[in-house]
């Protein structure tokens, strides 16, 4: 996840006139963008992007892959929640998911919703929804067993968070016992800090020579997130409740009378949640509070629409990562003036050059920030990645008086020069053809507004970044083996960490070793052991988690697990990727001569003939390559560009030898068998036609719980057509491959209640 949020492809160029090999560039930029603001925001409650910034690259992100749904990647940040939970705290795994919500940024977004969830329901009749302020706080998740507090937990990613109980039950606002609730529930809401103990607390930090905080929100967070509880009993914490996760018997009928009965149970709730019968009832009540922000006493940072029927909320269900029956309503964005200080270059994970402005710190709606992101060189150089001029033309220069644009906690970008405040020694801004860490050549593809360092893992700054996501949470997790420890190991002399394998090998080194890791800072003969035997304990890895944790591009976990499922063990995916070499250069290839022939029909005002151009590309394609390149491709969730990639990976001569030593230290568990004894568990089921008594939307809803696979075509894998009136090719090819097929009654009967 190391590449900064500055890498940026097409940034400047709208959705509609992306072609397909800008919009692959695009979404690359934006999971690796949205990636490195979840872990900064969720995980070490630094965040480096504004909320409105991140809102603008989901946002970016979600109509890029509506407009090109087959370049969805398979690390697609539309099915992300959160970020991984920090080092330190135990973990808790929630028993139901706490996702994230979508978002609305005008009042025409807040109709669009309304008549999308009458939409999906299959109804014109009027729906009652709530109106509260979304609290820019930490979400926690408190669960009561027989009325007494047992945990509370942070959000995490969704899944997984931190238990921060202890801490939890030194803030006022959260009881410990509570009475005539059902016997398991979980209550949620968000901590937070008010304007006026968040100035005490930072007012007693300077004065201690202590940390100070840069907003409520952070402090708040680095509050609750301490791994000694009487920190955060000393802090002025606050908790509203609005939400509940895993409950044993019924709580409301609506979500109105649920938050009433927390109330009664004795929480906290926000005073000015409404409930509202009409879509503009909800945008009068969202300008009522914006208009009281100011004087709120509390950081908000928009207002969360619900649908107020606990029924329909049923109904409706959730995507991914977030419920189809609610939707935050975001405020608008701020703006600063600053001066830029200086210009400074990282380097990712996958070798991208990302300039990031350091800023003469500057103040915006009450948080203080020094850092911004500038793109990309074209970015700096006023210029989109066509070529025509952005700011008017204006670059970015060293010493320059910018405006910064800000959503939330901190400033995301250089907006603008003010060019009557331009010294006249101002020099242009030269961006670096070599890799500042490792002084390879950065070369920049064809189409490619990135610049990328060719060192590979020659490159320390690639190397380290890897190295980390090797063992962060989604990978392979090693207790006590984090960043920090990373970078010390990397820079080693006698006992260096410098690829995968050599964790593994950490232990049988020290041993032959004079310098032995006890006698390091830090370290002790226990804290080594400790090391050793957790790493031990992750030599049994399962293989989609194996395969997301090599860092391969465009590899997500989703995919990894997608990737396992289909080859089951690595012997067979490794050989099948041998085999597709040849065709996976000519997939490249042919992306090549694609844009090079569609470059050239545009500036020639003609179309470009693309199918003709791929065809020449595959020409000479051995068939076995090919018939292992389509096995890839055919995979749902895998597509051209991320099998390309892992390809590409796997039979790369250095990259591969350090594969196989890591794979010799390794036990890699083949999935498991699919247990659910749902009638339709582990099957691909696939619909067509018009279904009458249920949308489309809840039929495959329901499947995916009921653990079937959805697909959108019918091909040999499929297991089960469910056709209504109407259906056509897809029940003609059902039939000639014989694939049982029912109608919508049948579909009804055989999933019954499971």
């Amino acid at each position: 996840m190391g590449d900064a949020v500055t890498n940026a492809n097409f940034a400047d160029v709208s959705v509609n006139d992306l072609t397909i090999e800008q919009a692959k560039a695009e979404l690359e930029r934006l999971a690796l963008a949205i990636s490195r603001a979840n872990t900064a925001y969720h995980t070490n409650d630094a965040p480096e992007i504004s909320d409105g910034a991140y809102d603008g690259l989901k946002r970016r992100n979600q109509e890029i892959e509506t407009r090109f749904p087959d370049l969805k990647r398979a690390d697609s940040p539309s099915e992300q929640v959160g970020g991984a939970v920090a080092d330190g705290f135990g973990k808790i795994t929630h028993a139901v998911r706490m996702l994230s919500l979508s978002n609305a940024f005008e009042d025409s977004d807040v109709t669009d919703f309304a008549d999308q969830v009458r939409k999906y329901l299959g109804t014109n009749e009027p729906i009652s929804f709530t109106a509260e302020p979304k609290i820019d706080g930490l979400s926690l998740s408190l669960r009561y067993e027989n009325g007494i507090l047992v945990q509370a937990a942070t959000r995490g990613d969704g899944e997984v968070g931190e238990n921060v109980t202890e801490n939890a039950k030194t803030i006022a606002d959260i009881p410990h016992k509570i009475t005539g609730a059902p016997d398991v529930i979980e209550i949620r809401g968000e901590v937070y800090m008010s304007h006026a103990d968040f100035a005490a607390l930072n007012e007693r930090q300077a004065e201690r020579g202590g940390k100070t905080f840069a907003n409520p929100r952070n402090a708040a967070a680095g509050s609750l997130r301490q791994l000694d509880a009487e920190i955060t009993r000393s802090r002025p914490l606050k908790f509203f409740a609005y939400a509940w996760g895993e409950v044993s018997g019924d709580i409301a009928d609506t979500q109105w009378n649920a938050i009433q009965r927390f109330k009664d149970l004795g929480f906290q709730i926000n005073p000015l949640t409404k409930l509202c019968e009409t879509t503009n009832d909800l945008i009068d009540h969202y300008h009522m509070i914006e208009n009281q922000r100011a004087d709120l006493g509390y950081d908000i940072d928009g207002v969360v629409y619900k649908v107020n029927d606990l029924g329909l909320q049923r109904r409706l269900g959730f995507r991914s990562t977030t419920p189809r029956w609610a939707i935050a309503h975001k405020f608008p964005a701020e703006l600063a003036w600053t001066r830029l200080e200086a210009i400074e270059i990282q380097v990712g994970r996958t070798g991208a050059l990302s300039p990031v402005a350091r800023l003469t710190p500057v103040t915006v709606g009450g948080v203080v920030v020094s850092n911004a992101t500038l793109h990309n060189e074209d970015y700096i150089a006023g210029r989109d990645s066509k070529g025509s001029p952005i700011r008017d033309g204006k670059d970015i220069r060293v010493g320059d008086w910018v405006q910064v644009y800000r959503a939330g906690d901190v400033i995301p970008k250089v907006a603008d020069v003010d060019l009557t405040k331009r010294n006249d020694t101002a020099e242009p801004y030269e961006f670096p053809h070599v890799c500042p860490e490792c002084g390879s050549e950065a070369i920049r593809e064809e189409g490619d507004s990135v610049r990328r360092c060719t060192g590979g893992l020659a490159c320390p700054a690639q190397a380290v970044e890897k190295l980390k996501h090797f063992v962060s949470r989604g990978a392979f997790d090693i207790e006590g083996l984090g960043t920090k420890q990373i970078e010390m190991f990397y820079d080693d002399p006698t006992l260096p960490i410098r690829e995968p394998a050599d964790i593994f090998t950490l232990r049988s080194r020290d041993a032959q070793n004079l310098a032995r890791l006890k006698n390091r800072d830090g370290f002790g003969e226990k804290s080594a052991n400790k090391l050793f035997d957790a790493i031990d304990e992750k030599r049994k890895i399962d293989f989609g988690r194996f395969l997301f944790a090599l860092g391969i591009r465009h590899l997500g976990e989703v995919a990894g697990k997608d990737l396992a499922r289909h080859f089951i063990t690595w012997p067979a995916l490794a050989e099948t990727a041998d085999k597709a070499t040849i065709a996976a250069e000519a997939h490249v290839a042919a992306d090549a001569a694609e844009a090079t022939e569609r470059a050239k029909a545009m500036a020639e005002g003609r179309r470009a003939e693309i199918k003709k151009t791929r065809d020449s590309a595959w020409a000479e394609v051995d068939p076995s390559a090919l018939a292992a390149w389509n096995e890839f491709i055919a995979i749902d969730g895998i597509g051209a560009v991320l099998a390309a990639s892992l390809i590409t990976a796997l039979t790369q001569t250095e990259e591969r030898a350090a594969i196989d030593r890591l794979v010799a230290e390794l036990d890699i568990q083949s999935p498991k068998t699919q247990t659910n004894d749902s009638p339709v568990a582990g099957k691909t089921v696939v619909f067509t036609g018009t279904l009458e008594k249920m949308t489309r939307a809840e039929a495959k809803a329901r499947a995916e719980a009921l653990g079937a696979k959805v697909a959108g075509s019918v091909s040999a894998k499929t297991d089960l057509l469910v056709a209504g009136p109407g259906a056509g090719s897809k029940a003609k090819k059902a039939a000639d491959l014989g694939i049982e097929t029912i109608d919508e009654d049948g579909w009804i009967a055989l999933i019954g209640d499971a």
